[in-house]
């Protein structure tokens, strides 16, 4: 932290990314590369990963020793679906969602993935492009993540081959053209050595294009959040106890998507009413404008009844309104689907009822098929259907707004979270 002022960290742009890969793709040893190359690990942490590798009989620190106890725990069940760790660099600040690579953990991977602007999937360049990476990258297309990082790794084992990454980079060009990725980066690295990782590589001096830490730090994230159709979820009505402000009535929330000003006419949802914004308020001091995700509270010029779930967007640029979605879904329950029951939604801060009324098609991650014959859903299976609400939802397509665009099915019996889905 001494590279750079307390405020200065604060006010940095923060990138969220998740890891991908099969096993023993060198996933935690690219995570362990990362944080000790950028010096983002403690002394005692480093102390120890030493006499762990010691004791293991390693010549070299083993750098996935930094992940692997907790991903040990996470696999069999004991702790946490997802490790988050934070690190920072003086250019931006980064929050890594590690996620499991096995096959049964893609629920784990959509938890991980939902919120990243970037995905780095590893491909070891002794096997290339596999199921597992397919099945990372359809997951990728199918939550619009921005961007999209190929860490070719393990390069050491091929010779630091320039053919065989151009090789593995056609052939999965090839496969993610199915896809809807619109901005991918290859990448050759030994996560081992530390080639290319934070650090330019002097075994590869054909590639010339940056090193990961480098794609990490100038990938342009500003235009990731949709700037051009408001939307803002109201999360909470703000009425001060004290007397100095007892005419004060705001809505707080987060803005979802475009860009509000005062003086700008907007509506309600779903009361349809009209008004004009005369206040945005963040931390306590008043914004010339407010978006994308910007969490601040706005007052208005009419003293409209507005609630929590309620929306407020304008007149020419409304979203969906309906109680009828077709929407993808991941399963995220040992418990299968059940059609015609009653399952708890939450949308945005919007909590209602629904009924899954139908099961489209369910799709293939590896192959991209889309199966009609075998339409029951359990955990971990893709699927489109079509869901029915107890009350009206003002959403967009996932694909415009991956926040108006997105739910959360609750089992109301247990109160888990069952299935998570993307409006079509």
């Amino acid at each position: 932290m001494s590279e750079f002022s307390t405020k200065g960290y604060l006010d940095m742009e923060l990138l969220r990314f998740t890891t991908a890969g099969s096993v023993d793709d060198g996933k935690s040893t690219l995570i362990g590369r990362l944080l000790y190359d950028s010096k983002s690990i403690f002394e005692d942490q480093l102390e120890a990963v030493k006499r762990a590798s010691i004791r293991r009989g390693n010549e070299h620190i083993d750098l996935a020793l930094l992940t692997d106890g907790l991903r040990a725990e996470r696999e069999q069940g004991i702790t946490i679906d997802v490790a988050y760790r934070y690190f920072a660099t003086p250019k931006r600040k980064f929050i890594i969602a590690d996620t499991p690579g096995h096959i049964q953990y893609t629920r784990n991977m959509v938890t991980g993935a939902s919120t990243a602007n970037a995905a780095i999937i590893l491909i070891d360049a002794r096997n290339g492009v596999i199921e597992q990476t397919n099945r990372h990258s359809y997951i990728a297309s199918l939550l619009r993540i921005p961007h999209v990082i190929v860490c070719i790794n393990k390069m050491d084992l091929v010779d630091y081959s320039e053919e065989r990454f151009l090789e593995i980079k056609k052939e999965y060009t090839n496969f993610a053209a199915k896809l809807n990725i619109p901005d991918i980066t290859f990448v050759p690295i030994s996560a081992l050595h530390g080639d290319n990782v934070v650090d330019i590589s002097e075994n590869m001096p054909w590639y010339t294009e940056g090193t990961l830490m480098h794609v990490l730090e100038t990938i342009e994230i500003g235009n990731d959040n949709n700037l051009v159709d408001p939307r803002f979820p109201v999360q909470y009505v703000v009425r001060p106890l004290s007397d100095e402000y007892h005419d004060y009535r705001g809505y707080a929330g987060r803005v979802a998507g475009g860009v509000f000003k005062p003086g700008d006419e907007v509506v309600v949802l779903p009361s349809m009413l009209k008004t004009k914004i005369k206040s945005i308020d963040r931390y306590m001091e008043n914004c010339e404008k407010a978006w994308a995700p910007m969490s601040v509270t706005f007052t208005l010029e009419d003293d409209i009844d507005i609630s929590r779930g309620d929306m407020i967007a304008v007149e020419h640029n409304l979203p969906q309104v309906t109680q009828e979605l077709e929407i993808m879904i991941c399963w995220m329950n040992d418990k299968p689907m059940q059609l015609n029951t009653k399952y708890s939604l939450k949308h945005t801060t919007h909590d209602v009822k629904c009924m899954i009324r139908s099961v489209n098609y369910k799709v293939n991650v590896n192959t991209l098929e889309h199966l009609h014959d075998d339409l029951g859903v359990g955990l971990n299976d893709i699927a489109c259907v079509s869901i029915k609400t107890t009350k009206p939802l003002f959403t967009d397509p996932y694909s415009k707004n991956r926040r108006t665009g997105s739910l959360i099915i609750i089992d109301e019996a247990t109160n888990n979270t069952v299935g998570v889905g993307m409006v079509i």
